[in-house]
C-alpha cells in the first residue's frame, strides 16, 4: 500500500509538471534577460491562448501609424517584437518624455542612498535665484513638487533657462506639465557630487543591462537607446523597481511613484501616467477631465509616455509590458504626452489578449 502511495504521489507530480510546462499552460515564473546575452526567452500568442486573428490588424494599425517598434513582455517574455519602416532591433530612438521616468527612478535611488530627500526644497541642492520667481515662492518648490509637476511655474513657457522659470501659484497647488523636471538632473548631480549620467549608468543602466544615452540639450533632456532597453526599464517597473534578486529602486519609493502624487490631477504620479482614476489633465491645459485615462487599458496600467507617442505601458494584472517607439501617430497633432492614439491601439491590444 505505501509502494502505491508513493507511486501515486509521483504520477501526480509528473501529471503536473508535464501541465505546466506544455504549450497552452506557459511558464508563469518572472524572468529576467541577461545582462550580455542577445537572447531573450520568448513565448508565443497561442501557448496564451491569444486571439490569433486579431495580430495582423494590430501590426497593420502599428505599421500605418507610423510606428518602428513594437513589443510585448509577459512574465518578461517575449511575445511579440515588431519593426517597422526600415528600423531594425540595434537602432536607436528617442524617448522623449517618457525618460521622465529614468529621473524619477534615478531620484528615488538617490534618496535611497541617502544622498537627498524629496521632501527638502529645491533650494537646498540648486542655490537661490535659479528661477525667476520671488525668492520665497521659489522657496516653496520641494524636489516632490518637481517631480509631481506641483512647482507652480509658468507652463507656457517650457523651455529651462531660468528667465522663463516665472510664478502663477504657490508650490503645491497648480498641477502643470513642463520641462521643469530637468532640474532633477542637476539636484541628483550636486547630490551624489557626479554628474547626473554618471550616476545614472551605474545605478540603473548597467545593473539592468540597457544600452542608449542623454541627450543634454539647452532646451531638452531626452534619452535615446533600442527598443529592447526600453523594453527593460518596464520590466523594472513591473517589479516595482527589482531586477532579478537585486532591488535596484526602493519598492515604498516606486509605489509613491506609480500612485497619484497629488490630488489635482490624480492620474499622475512621480512621471507616471496612472490609468484608472477618476480625473485626468493634459499637458498645456488646466482642463479636467471626468474620466479614465485609457478606457479601453487595463485599470491599473502605469505609463512612460513621451512626445510622437513613444509608450511604455506596465500592467501588473496582465504581467504585461507593451513598448512602442516611432514617429508620431499624428503628424499633424505631435502631442507631448497623451493622444487618442492610446486608446485606439489599447482597443486593438485587447483584441489580442482578451
Amino acid at each position: 500500500m505505501r509502494k502505491m502511495n508513493i507511486f501515486l504521489v509521483m504520477l501526480l507530480s509528473l501529471v503536473a509538471c508535464s501541465k505546466e510546462k506544455s504549450p497552452n499552460n506557459p511558464d508563469q515564473s518572472m524572468y529576467f534577460p541577461s545582462d550580455a546575452a542577445a537572447t531573450w526567452e520568448t513565448t508565443t500568442p497561442v501557448s496564451l491562448g491569444w486571439n490569433q486573428a486579431a495580430i495582423q490588424p494590430l501590426k497593420d494599425y502599428l505599421a500605418a501609424k507610423r510606428t518602428k517598434s513594437f513589443m510585448i513582455l509577459v512574465n518578461g517574455r517575449i511575445v511579440m517584437e515588431e519593426y517597422f519602416n526600415g528600423h531594425t532591433a540595434s537602432a536607436n530612438w528617442e524617448w522623449n518624455s517618457a525618460g521622465k521616468t529614468l529621473v524619477s527612478a534615478t531620484t528615488g535611488i538617490a534618496q535611497q542612498e541617502g544622498l537627498l530627500n524629496i521632501n527638502q526644497k529645491a533650494s537646498d541642492y540648486l542655490g537661490t535665484s535659479w528661477t525667476s520667481m520671488p525668492l520665497e515662492k521659489e522657496n516653496l518648490i520641494t524636489i516632490k513638487n518637481l517631480l509631481s509637476m506641483t512647482a507652480g511655474n509658468d507652463d507656457t513657457k517650457q523651455y529651462m533657462i531660468k528667465s522663463n522659470i516665472t510664478y502663477v501659484a504657490d508650490a503645491g497647488t497648480r498641477w502643470a506639465y513642463s520641462n521643469i523636471f530637468q532640474k532633477l538632473t542637476n539636484i541628483v548631480a550636486d547630490a551624489s557630487n557626479s554628474d547626473f549620467e554618471t550616476y545614472f549608468n551605474a545605478k540603473l543602466k548597467n545593473k539592468i543591462g540597457m544600452d542608449g544615452f542623454w541627450n543634454f540639450g539647452s532646451i531638452f533632456t531626452i534619452y535615446h537607446s533600442n527598443t529592447r532597453s526600453m523594453a527593460r526599464f518596464g520590466l523594472l517597473a513591473l517589479n516595482k523597481g527589482k531586477w532579478k534578486n537585486e532591488q535596484v529602486i526602493n519598492e515604498a519609493y516606486f509605489n509613491e511613484s506609480i500612485n497619484s502624487s497629488q490630488i489635482i490631477n490624480p492620474s499622475y504620479g512621480y512621471m507616471w501616467w496612472l490609468n484608472g482614476k477618476s480625473k485626468f489633465m493634459v499637458p498645456g491645459s488646466q482642463i479636467v477631465f471626468p474620466q479614465t485615462l485609457i478606457p479601453s487599458a487595463p485599470a491599473d496600467m502605469y505609463s512612460a509616455m513621451g512626445a510622437s507617442d513613444q509608450r511604455i505601458y506596465v500592467s501588473p494584472s496582465k504581467k504585461m509590458v507593451v513598448v512602442r517607439m516611432g514617429d508620431a501617430s499624428d503628424p499633424l497633432n505631435p502631442s507631448f504626452a497623451i493622444s487618442g492614439f492610446d486608446s485606439t491601439l489599447w482597443g486593438k491590444i485587447s483584441a489580442v489578449i482578451n
